[in-house]
């Protein structure tokens, strides 16, 4: 039964501040990663505190998708807020890393219910039409905790200490609680059938498998035959995970997603945004500051463009795919104007006014918020009613394992890119944005220079993901979203050959 509006009102309001408060977390916890590590004596330890968040997070994403449409979206909604409070509580009194990173596993649990659950009820309380609408409502949560969360750190940081990162999020929390407990309708849940318990333990040990190998390989935090053992780990227990997914009644990703042409596309789609966008963000301030020879603060205004672009178009193309109830035209102009925004990047030289590459970003964030949300709509009125909760996990699983892997490479190729053509008599321990600016005007261009020549492929790599988004979405059956719940039209379920 559809909702009234004030209803449906109070639920947007509702998810919305839960999905704030599940990305904010990350975006604040970031910015003191350097202040906890130090107060608890384990600066080589801190990238635990965020390995294990991130593995916690991504691992369970496909599990509660699974038991959203086996016990019903609310419950794991209100569970997973529960988890994320009670770990919050729990990593504000940890005593050294190994509690904080036990307490972040939980965390991550419940960010992963969080991120998923509001999509998923969405999916089912609302027509295929006002999903675009409502999803990018919802979907503004992550942009703006983007911009907000590293200034909301920095200060509850200074100002009250680190461990008040995490219990700041308690009265915000029981808040969101209130709401999601008066506002999420109670949904039918499917009749009992078994959990797939072996393809949720196969597939956890591949994704962790995968992070960890990719991370390694990043890092130098492991020998290389440790890195190829997880390696191969990640790829014997992906096939071991697809076998069983083949033989199970009720498995946890069913493989029928990738034979329904428009479910696919999505998904590919999907993954085009974790390795085109969400994999290059985070080095792009590094860049700004050797190539442009800006300040930290100043460098901070390109992935600002980038996440305003993304915000702006988020809204308004979920508000036209609503209205007219077309989709596919979004995915196809958004990975073209990412891809253009991305190959002028790389041919950008050093030493142009700041607006140049900001600008290049912004349509980089325009076209990749063009579609972002609107995929996962589609994805969901494709897919039967019963599979609404594995769908979108599914999509969303894609997106960050791309992002996760994504990553990694990225961050080796420009690491080995830079050792490489670093110019001679210059310390590589001392090639910071800090020394730089007291380097010599010479050395400045130096570097300036080799820092874009070692991005220019990586931009030209990340666009030419975006082209492969351009054809996905080419090829994704055209149609239009549905006015009424129902199962999916012909051309959005719409089997691959």
């Amino acid at each position: 039964m559809p909702l009234s509006r004030w209803r449906l009102r109070l639920l947007i309001v509702s998810l919305l501040t839960v999905s704030f408060l599940g990305a904010l977390d990350h975006t604040v916890v970031a910015t003191s990663l350097a202040t906890m590590s130090g107060d608890l004596g384990a600066i080589d330890q801190m990238s635990w505190i965020v390995v294990s968040y991130t593995l916690a997070s991504t691992v369970l994403l496909p599990v509660l998708g699974k038991l959203a449409d086996l016990f019903g979206a609310r419950l794991i909604f209100l569970t997973s807020l529960v988890i994320f409070l009670v770990a919050s509580l729990y990593c504000g009194f940890a005593q050294d890393v190994a509690q904080l990173a036990v307490g972040r596993v939980g965390q991550g649990i419940g960010s992963a219910g969080l991120h998923l659950m509001p999509q998923t009820i969405v999916g089912v309380v609302t027509t295929p039409r006002e999903r675009p609408r409502v999803l990018s409502l919802i979907g503004v949560a992550f942009p703006i905790a983007i911009l907000v969360g590293p200034l909301v750190g920095g200060f509850v940081t200074d100002a009250w200490g680190w461990r008040w990162v995490f219990w700041i999020n308690i009265p915000v929390g029981l808040v969101a609680l209130v709401l999601a407990v008066i506002a999420v309708p109670h949904i039918d849940r499917q009749p009992a059938r078994r959990f797939d318990v072996l393809g949720a333990v196969l597939l956890g040990v591949s994704i962790t498998a995968l992070v960890l190998a990719a991370g390694w390989a990043t890092s130098g935090g492991a020998d290389l035959p440790v890195i190829i053992a997880a390696a191969v780990v990640a790829a014997v227990g992906s096939l071991a995970f697809v076998m069983v997914e083949l033989r199970a009644s009720a498995p946890i990703v069913p493989l029928r997603h990738f034979a329904n042409r428009t479910v696919l596309m999505s998904i590919i789609l999907s993954t085009v945004i974790g390795v085109g966008l969400f994999s290059v963000v985070s080095y792009v301030p590094t860049y700004i500051q050797m190539a442009y020879r800006t300040s930290a603060t100043v460098s901070g205004l390109v992935p600002i463009a980038t996440v305003f672009g993304m915000l702006v178009s988020t809204l308004v193309t979920g508000w036209l795919a609503s209205r007219s109830g077309r989709y596919r035209l979004f995915p196809v102009i958004g990975t073209a104007l990412a891809a253009t925004g991305l190959f002028v990047m790389a041919a950008l030289p050093p030493g142009l006014p700041l607006w140049v590459p900001m600008a290049a970003m912004a349509v980089v964030g325009v076209g990749t918020g063009a579609f972002m949300n609107i995929i996962v709509a589609v994805a969901q009125s494709a897919a039967a009613r019963e599979d609404t909760g594995s769908v979108t996990a599914t999509v969303s699983l894609v997106r960050q394992i791309g992002s996760t892997t994504a990553t990694a490479v990225v961050g080796g190729v420009i690491g080995a890119g830079v050792l490489a053509g670093l110019p001679t008599g210059i310390d590589p321990a001392l090639l910071t944005p800090q020394a730089m600016q007291t380097a010599s005007a010479a050395v400045q261009a130096e570097v300036a220079a080799l820092y874009s020549a070692v991005l220019a492929p990586v931009f030209v790599g990340l666009g030419i993901a975006y082209l492969v988004g351009v054809v996905a979405a080419l090829l994704m059956p055209p149609g239009r979203l549905a006015d009424t719940l129902e199962e999916p039209a012909p051309a959005l379920a719409e089997r691959t050959p």
